[in-house]
């Protein structure tokens, strides 16, 4: 079958009875008994529109789906002698969109083309998909340019503080680091816990309990910055509620959101934060050097306080009128922060071709695909090493995401041992066959003495529930050798 008959049949046959699909997929009962806790529905961990737009659930997709998503896997061109699972470090691009590169190189060098101008009818493509407008999205370099863009174009004053957390990646910290050495500002970051024994509540109170602490000692707090997920442990800091936060105090709100685009259904301009900078070269499986980075220039029910002061960092489109005081955007904002220069413009029409394969298939349906994968593989973690071992929750459905983290090891102080973790991923790769692509990642738990070396897995549209149980079962051999 074509790309373009997978994509179309995206959208039909979703009501299949779930009796009728499994008895066609050989689904086990222990594998359908997993899908319990994934009883609040598909669109759950949704807002707004994209709430409202959900149609499938997780059963329909898992216990129908099979044969769709086994056409979307011979999309991609992964090398078969490995099971990749660490698309939060890097996805894959399918071979439509490795043609659409292949030929735009190919036509640029033959016209000695340059790449000046904006890519104002490439972002006019792609902004529907994120629930945006164009003027509001911008391609960047990847996730940590958008962060730069969005972080250090901010008129800082000295004094300022910037409420962030402890489990920030170096996209988002490097350039904090810069505002704080050149503006004077001050960082201030709250310890967040890990495992499942978390609620949304409990990430909202730690952010709004610190915001007041520091303004009853008279500091001048002024933006919030998170990641939704932490590329540690794949919590889903609550957008939507962290944003009644940032609304109730009046403040800049930063997403390093680094793992959405690709991954998520959200809408953005429902969300309403100020800047949300993704990467389009993991889950949304475009090229290198791609990024989206939304700019909020609009005022919205969503988000209706003034939109912050902003300067383009690096560019050479710059325009010195203020934008969207009434509501309506006076000037392309996102321009600003995508010309700079002459761009490869084969990159950026590879990642439009990459959303519109996503968009095709539909943003939800991958959500949710990727979402169950991720829960199955927790619950199954659960059944082998305990609930303790995940430092990923997996009851409340508004922190979840398609990356998991947990504990491997049957000796509880080889969770500090860094070179044991890496050993870990390593012999995951050498002695299975096919090996396994994983991730080492360490972050601080509350009350340890140290960092934890946790092992992550991101489950995508290229796996299944096989490559969830030969995973699980792998591991655990390996964790006893280890022992």
């Amino acid at each position: 079958m074509s790309d373009n008959n997978i994509l179309a049949s995206a959208r039909i046959d979703e009501n299949k009875t779930a009796a009728s699909a499994s008895s066609a997929n050989g689904w086990s009962a222990s594998r359908r008994a997993f899908l319990r806790v994934l009883g609040y529905g598909a669109g759950a961990a949704m807002t707004g529109s994209a709430m409202a737009s959900a149609a499938a659930t997780p059963s329909s997709v898992l216990l129908q789906d099979d044969a769709f998503w086994a056409r979307v896997q011979d999309m991609f061109v992964l090398n078969p002698n490995k099971t990749f699972m660490n698309i939060g470090t890097g996805g894959s691009m399918p071979r439509v969109v490795l043609d659409v590169f292949n030929q735009e190189n190919h036509l640029k060098a033959m016209e000695s083309a340059s790449g000046y101008g904006t890519l104002a009818e490439l972002r006019a493509r792609v902004a529907p998909g994120f629930g945006v407008d164009a003027d509001e999205l911008a391609f960047s370099g990847n996730a940590s340019s958008g962060m730069c863009h969005a972080i250090l174009g901010l008129d800082w004053q000295a004094g300022d503080v910037i409420v962030t957390t402890n489990h920030e990646h170096s996209g988002g910290n490097i350039p904090l680091a810069i505002a704080a050495d050149r503006y004077g500002i001050e960082i201030s970051r709250v310890e967040l816990p890990v495992g499942n024994a978390q609620s949304a509540a409990t990430y909202v109170e730690l952010f709004d309990s610190r915001i007041r602490q520091l303004r009853a000692r008279g500091k001048r707090v002024r933006a919030v910055m998170w990641s939704a997920p932490s590329y540690k442990t794949g919590t889903m800091l609550p957008i939507a509620e962290l944003m009644e936060v940032v609304k109730k105090h009046e403040l800049i709100s930063i997403v390093d959101g680094a793992h959405l685009p690709g991954m998520m259904a959200y809408d953005y301009a429902a969300l309403g934060m100020d800047f949300m900078a993704g990467a389009g070269h993991k889950w949304q499986c475009g090229p290198s050097s791609t990024g989206i980075l939304v700019i909020r220039n609009k005022l919205r029910a969503s988000n209706p306080l003034p939109l912050p002061k902003w300067y383009p960092i690096h560019t050479n489109v710059y325009s010195r009128q203020a934008r969207g005081g009434s509501g309506a955007a006076s000037v392309d904002i996102a321009a600003s922060a995508t010309s700079c220069g002459s761009l490869h413009t084969p990159m950026f029409k590879s990642l439009v071709r990459a959303c519109e394969m996503w968009d095709g298939i539909g943003r939800k349906k991958i959500e949710t695909y990727d979402l169950a994968l991720s829960a199955y593989l927790k619950e199954r973690i659960v059944e082998r090493w305990g609930v303790g071992a995940l430092y990923s929750p997996k009851d409340d459905p508004k922190l979840v995401s398609a990356m998991t983290s947990f504990n491997p090891f049957k000796t509880p102080t080889d969770i500090m041992d860094g070179r044991k973790a890496e050993q870990f991923v390593g012999r995951m790769q050498s002695d299975f066959a096919p090996g396994f692509v994983l991730r080492k990642v360490d972050f601080a738990v509350v009350g340890a003495p140290a960092n934890h070396h946790g092992i992550r897995i991101s489950t995508h549209v290229w796996h299944d529930a096989g490559d969830i149980d030969r995973l699980v079962e792998s591991m655990w051999a390996l964790s006893e050798k280890m022992a």
